[in-house]
């Protein structure tokens, strides 16, 4: 039942990822194109496919190695060529790490799966709360320059 739990949680860690992600390249103005999204989510994806082959092959710890190895690779190595390798590897590595393998390994936590994702999520909430707090989002999402649509007539 906990792998069937797991494998519902996973649209969870992206969402995380997802939301640090916007909120970071919100702050710095960094331009992700939702096709940009889209191959994030495949490096995501990426690990649960190949966590769910190597399973029956190897240890699970060393399948999350390895399958949490390849799948943080993906996205450095694809985000250094769109933003530059400072935000891949630092922001975006890091924040893989905690939402996609952190997450991931505390389905090995029993009885504590629940509580350790609550304290992510609290502790993600908290952070961007006060990073964001000064920001005025109305101005920030004004749209500059917008050519007017034409009337219809």
């Amino acid at each position: 039942m906990s792998q069937f739990w797991g494998a519902l949680q996973a649209p969870v860690s992206l969402f995380f990822f997802f939301f640090l992600m916007f909120i970071i390249t919100t702050m710095r103005n960094i331009d992700l194109h939702p096709m940009n999204y889209f191959f994030l989510a495949t490096a995501f994806f990426a690990f649960h496919l190949l966590l769910a082959y190597l399973v029956d092959h190897i240890s699970i710890h060393a399948a999350m190695a390895i399958a949490s190895v390849v799948s943080v690779a993906l996205v450095v190595s694809y985000l250094r060529l769109v933003v530059g390798m400072r935000f891949a590897a630092l922001e975006a590595g890091t924040a893989q790490l905690i939402y996609l393998v952190l997450f991931s390994y505390a389905f090995f936590w029993k009885g504590y799966t629940g509580l350790a994702i609550t304290v992510i999520a609290i502790i993600t909430l908290f952070v961007v709360m006060q990073a964001t707090g000064r920001i005025r989002w109305s101005e920030r999402f004004a749209t500059r320059g917008a050519v007017p649509l034409p009337s219809p007539r």
